[in-house]
């Protein structure tokens, strides 16, 4: 079958990906499933681990893609669901279910998601960075990682499953409420998936930040109330207009670098969720504005206990996911969605196999 392989993720490596042959995977373990891949998001992350120097680590030799989706083709002989020919969305972090934090009722936070090797860690290790994934005709995969989804479901959608559990998991621990005031940083797709479930989840006016007039469009779209240009307006101005001079309730940061920004646009006793991933950012914070203010902040990583709601999410249309998942191309075209990504031309490009 052919698939996209990270050949390289050191600095100056000319060949960061190829488009290879690698066989087909078979099922070894009594656990396991054979799922024919249906589709594939291109994740932020990924662009950060294909940069000079990459910003995540990775492993070489391994197929890429984490975001995947898929259809039974072969079960183990210990596996009585799902079954062969359901349609399923993959967990690609399955947590080891060992380690202090699994066993705190932690698995987003398993400490084993970043090993190597075999065993425990290598099971637990996320499928598209650390072990092989998704970007390819077929995958092998634990059969806990799958949860069935409604057969007619588009794979575009299905695709989406991942970023969705780590929004919604973020969503849960704002409890938003009907009624209430949300302020989004950056319209990404991480953005757009946390416009549309704030709005779903109640929120009255849902402000978004974002310099891309592209982006801006969309998240009117998605659920956004008004939108703003940082770079041309005042957002902590708009948002005291927006909130009779109160601030918002809720404000989501999902670029990585601004959350000094986030707690100034927070009222009183607000909640802030830092979202956006960005390690090499070192912002300076006024603590003194989180005391007088009493701000709730909250980090989000992963996904937890979540991609069963997922499923249910996806299939009851009650999210614009259409307006998200922008693009869809061919396996072989992969290089070609990196840069409508890279050139802000596209919000989620999804990748379908060829063949099989």
């Amino acid at each position: 079958m052919k698939a996209i392989v990270l050949k390289s993720t050191g600095k100056g490596n000319a060949v960061k990906i190829a488009y290879e042959d690698r066989p087909t995977p078979q099922i070894r373990d009594p656990h396991d499933i054979q799922i024919k891949i249906l589709g594939v998001g291109i994740c932020g992350t990924d662009l950060h681990i294909l940069m000079d120097p990459p910003l995540h680590p990775a492993s070489p030799g391994i197929i890429f893609g984490h975001e995947f989706c898929g259809q039974i083709t072969a079960t183990g002989s210990a596996v009585t669901r799902p079954e062969i020919g359901d349609k399923v969305i993959v967990d690609p972090h399955p947590a080891c279910g060992y380690c202090n934090n699994c066993r705190s009722n932690r698995p987003e936070m398993c400490e084993n998601l970043f090993l190597h090797g075999e065993g425990i860690e290598g099971q637990a290790a996320t499928r598209g960075i650390f072990r092989d994934g998704g970007l390819a005709s077929y995958a092998v995969i634990p059969a806990h990682s799958a949860y069935k989804i409604a057969k007619d479901t588009p794979f575009s959608r299905m695709a989406l499953a991942e970023p969705l559990s780590c929004v919604g998991y973020g969503i849960e621990k704002l409890k938003i409420q009907a009624g209430e005031t949300v302020c989004i940083m950056g319209a990404g797709p991480i953005g757009q998936l946390f416009t549309a479930l704030a709005k779903a989840n109640g929120a009255t006016k849902v402000i978004v930040s974002e310099p891309h007039k592209y982006r801006r469009e969309k998240a009117l779209k998605t659920g956004a109330t008004r939108v703003v240009d940082p770079t041309k307006e005042n957002l902590k101005s708009v948002i005291l207009e927006e909130t009779n001079g109160l601030g918002v309730d809720h404000c989501i940061e999902a670029v990585g670098q601004l959350l000094m920004a986030a707690i100034d646009m927070v009222r009183t006793g607000g909640k802030v969720l830092m979202f956006g991933h960005d390690e090499t950012a070192n912002p300076n914070i006024k603590l003194g504005e989180i005391v007088k203010k009493e701000v709730e902040i909250h980090g989000c990583f992963l996904g937890k206990y979540y991609y069963e709601k997922a499923a249910r999410i996806i299939e009851s249309n009650i999210l614009p996911l259409d307006e998200i998942a922008t693009h869809t191309l061919p396996l072989s075209e992969y290089e070609k969605g990196l840069e409508l990504l890279r050139n802000g031309q596209a919000l989620k490009v999804v990748i379908f196999p060829e063949e099989g």
